[in-house]
């Protein structure tokens, strides 16, 4: 019941979807949270396309994400799986059985250093450990802050973070959460290790049913259910989840658009080659099974590969990151998300999930890369038309899928975002009559420097770009990654450090449909048809065989075909 908010439901699959998720969520209850004055008008994002309305027992109103979430047995450390919201299940049923009984309590897991600070500061978790329920006012889409005075909130310390559920400080719905209990997040033994054993999930009954019941629930109360995003972990068996999760949405809700985002931890280490082989293998069946059920197909990844022998890590000029840490890597593609997913959330003129979708995958093209500036680098009062002279070209962008860099590679369609520039910095600031630098300063509106830029980068693509004001937050939890020199609203400052705690930050990103992905998709075929499946225990046992090995194998290669420059549509 989004109020026309063109719903979207989001399906968060695997652990290391948990970190970019819990980043995610809680970018968007930041900006929830945001001050804003009585006579400002509503922002550019919808947040009712993310989340639903709803009342506890008690007839308190809430806003929840409307989610489903599916992780291991023993990954949600402290978090209750029916959330905190509603209250404790109901203990005072009638038990038939007049022997003695006998409670057994488990103890809760420590709450994060510093974590509670920060959550005590939004006014969610009072002195008493009771978690307390923002009141929404009538308009939606916006929680009062706490008036009450609140500590400085602390960031928690990377080496106190175990888990998502560590840092999430947003409420989950009861039926958020799904746990898949016959497999383990901790120790060696029963992993979900494999393609096959994630695909089987969804064909037993129980989970069958169980998911199926949450996807009617959330569906059911939809005005307009544009379509679903799934955050999916590929480097495991969450990638054989979330290809048989696509197949079961695309046959019941036919015609809703499918953005799979298919995610990776920061790289692999090579003393580790079982790991390696099943990294490469479970990726390059998440991708050839999801790009056949959804509209669109992006992998996520800071490393530099998807391959066997991957580069290092990527590197951004304002941020420093530990990319074995899955807290940052996280935070900087949850940010990258929060960018990329604005098309379809805009309050007004939204491009749909299925628009933008038909906008890049047009000739077979399901699989786009993704690139990003974070951040964006913008000097105190410069202009935007100066920041994109002063970039250039494809140097601007940082690549986020692990498909080498956008420099050289042909882009056959993109969807462009840039976020958090001020408008009395849209256009140029030059006086009249100073000779113009470029043909960017000759444009009156900031979405035609944008439009005219691009052009310029790639001349006849096919492209769509956004402008949006507001910059994506980036408050604690969120790890201090930012270079000194930024401002409180990272800006990129010279001289000395500011010294200022960066609150939220301008970013450029891009999803393209791209040449780069034949040498990739190629690649990974190359490597695939060197393996040998009956070697791996885990894949039999699932189920894969080298002859489905093999099917997978040519389908790979028909999808990196789709991308040779020269190909109609191209």
């Amino acid at each position: 019941m989004a109020g026309g908010g063109r719903e979207v439901l989001t399906l968060q699959l695997g652990h290391f979807a948990g970190f970019v998720g819990a980043h995610w969520w809680n970018q968007q209850d930041a900006a929830l949270c945001a001050p804003t004055g009585a006579k400002e008008p509503p922002g550019e994002l919808c947040p009712d396309v993310l989340y639903r309305t709803g009342q506890t027992p008690h007839g308190q109103e809430t806003y929840t994400p409307r989610l489903i979430l599916m992780d291991l047995k023993g990954s949600l450390s402290s978090l209750k799986q029916e959330g905190g919201l509603y209250g404790d299940r109901q203990l005072d049923a009638a038990i038939a059985w007049q022997g003695k009984l006998t409670t057994h309590r488990e103890e809760l897991c420590p709450q994060v250093p510093g974590l509670q600070d920060v959550l005590s500061a939004e006014g969610v978790l009072s002195s008493d450990g009771i978690w307390r329920v923002k009141s929404v006012p009538s308009g939606r889409g916006r929680a009062p802050l706490t008036t009450a005075a609140a500590p400085r909130p602390l960031v928690p310390t990377e080496g106190s973070i175990r888990v998502w559920s560590d840092f999430l400080r947003v409420h989950l719905h009861p039926r958020s959460i799904c746990m898949i209990q016959k497999y383990n997040h901790d120790g060696e033994a029963g992993r979900l290790e494999a393609f096959g054993q994630g695909e089987s999930i969804l064909k037993e009954p129980q989970y069958l049913e169980d998911v199926e019941d949450r996807l009617h629930f959330y569906v059911e109360e939809c005005d307009y259910l544009q379509g679903f995003q799934i955050l999916c972990d590929l480097h495991d068996g969450f990638s054989g989840l979330g290809a048989k999760a696509a197949e079961l949405l695309r046959d019941e809700y036919s015609g809703r658009g499918i953005m799979s985002w298919g995610l990776l931890p920061g790289p692999s280490s090579r003393r580790e080659p079982l790991k390696n082989i099943y990294r490469v293998l479970n990726t390059a069946l998440g991708l050839v099974h999801m790009s056949a059920h959804s509209s669109l197909v992006c992998p996520l990844s800071l490393g530099g590969g998807l391959g066997l022998r991957p580069g290092p890590p990527v590197t951004f000029p304002h941020l420093r990151y530990d990319a074995t840490l899955p807290f940052h890597c996280g935070a900087i593609l949850a940010t990258a998300l929060d960018t990329l997913t604005a098309p379809y959330r805009l309050r007004s003129a939204p491009v749909s999930m299925a628009q933008l979708a038909d906008t890049l995958n047009f000739s077979g093209k399901k699989v786009v890369t993704t690139a990003a500036t974070i951040p964006f680098p913008l000097a105190p009062g410069q202009s935007l038309p100066d920041a994109l002279v002063q970039l250039g070209g494809a140097a601007v962008w940082t690549p986020l899928s692990a498909c080498g860099s956008p420099s050289g590679a042909h882009c056959f369609a993109q969807s462009v975002v840039l976020r958090g520039v001020d408008r009395a910095c849209h256009t140029s600031q030059l006086a009249p009559g100073t000779p113009l630098p470029s043909p960017l300063h000759t444009c009156t509106a900031g979405e035609d420097v944008l439009a005219q830029y691009l052009q310029q980068q790639q001349p006849g693509v096919r492209s769509s770009a956004h402008l949006l004001l507001a910059p994506c937050t980036v408050a604690p939890p969120y790890p201090r990654l930012f270079s000194p020199r930024l401002s409180r609203h990272g800006l990129v400052a010279d001289g000395l450090p500011s010294g200022a705690a960066v609150e939220s930050v301008p970013v450029l990103g891009a999803l393209c449909s791209s040449s780069s992905l034949n040498r990739t998709l190629g690649d990974l075929a190359t490597e695939l048809s060197k393996l040998d499946v009956r070697r791996w225990a885990s894949f039999l046992d699932a189920g894969v065989e080298q002859a489905d090995l093999d099917e997978a194998l040519q389908e790979l290669r028909s999808l990196a075909q789709c991308y040779q420059e020269g190909r109609l549509g191209g």
